[in-house]
């Protein structure tokens, strides 16, 4: 197998990035959602409404990216072209506008906002059944073998996945259950198709740097930790 698609999204349940490479650390993906719009009681926006996340429409409208260090903060557009690069009380302002109730943008490193786990994997073949891309599914690694049948990684929890030579070590916890967030549609192809499930999450046992066209080795399951 090998890496053919890297997807980053710097701010939760915004638009993202695709990237050519990447570190990967024990969070997941540098940056990866590292940033998220924050309610003055604390809520987070997102597609959905938990205990900790509120929904808010109209997010996938909004894209973020990183051009240059992670830490010097995310650029954000609005719909219409506008961007600034967030924190930015300009951009907070904006952004309360947008989504009709006061928001501020927030760094959130102490606690990760990753729905399910901090990587989300899922292969060429599962998407191809779907009719749908990695980045839609909010994918942060695609993986292309040939002969691989759609859902074939569903098979694959508790097995290490090598990346590359000295590259990370990684181990499948699970199936991904999806959500609203990859559009009514595909939620509703993946239901029928695959019990709602698509993809799996992924835990990081080792970090490292991955990188589109790096060779990936499936491992025998890994010992309990």
């Amino acid at each position: 197998m090998r890496v053919v698609e890297v997807h980053r999204w710097p701010v939760k349940s915004l638009r993202g990035e695709s990237l050519d490479r990447a570190e990967v650390g024990a969070r997941g993906l540098d940056g990866d959602r590292l940033w998220a719009l924050r309610e003055p009681d604390g809520k987070l926006g997102s597609g959905k409404s938990t205990r900790r996340f509120r929904r808010m429409a109209g997010l996938l409208e909004l894209a973020a990216t990183y051009d240059g260090p992670v830490g010097a903060g995310p650029v954000v557009s609005l719909p219409g072209g506008r961007s600034w690069r967030g924190p930015d009380p300009d951009l907070d302002a904006a952004l309360t506008a947008y989504v009709g109730r006061p928001v501020g943008l927030a760094r959130e490193d102490r606690v990760a906002h990753h729905d399910e786990g901090p990587l989300h994997l899922v292969t060429t073949a599962t998407l191809g059944r779907l009719g749908t891309d990695g980045a839609t599914l909010r994918a942060n690694l695609v993986l292309d073998a040939p002969g691989l049948e759609p859902f074939a990684e569903d098979a694959w929890s508790g097995r290490e996945l090598r990346l590359g030579d000295g590259g990370p070590v990684l181990v499948v916890r699970e199936p991904m259950p999806r959500c609203v967030m990859v559009g009514a549609a595909v939620l509703q192809e993946v239901t029928r198709a695959n019990d709602g499930c698509a993809g799996v999450v992924v835990d990081v046992v080792a970090g490292g740097t991955v990188a589109v066209g790096q060779h990936v080795v499936l491992g025998h399951r890994a010992p309990a930790r």
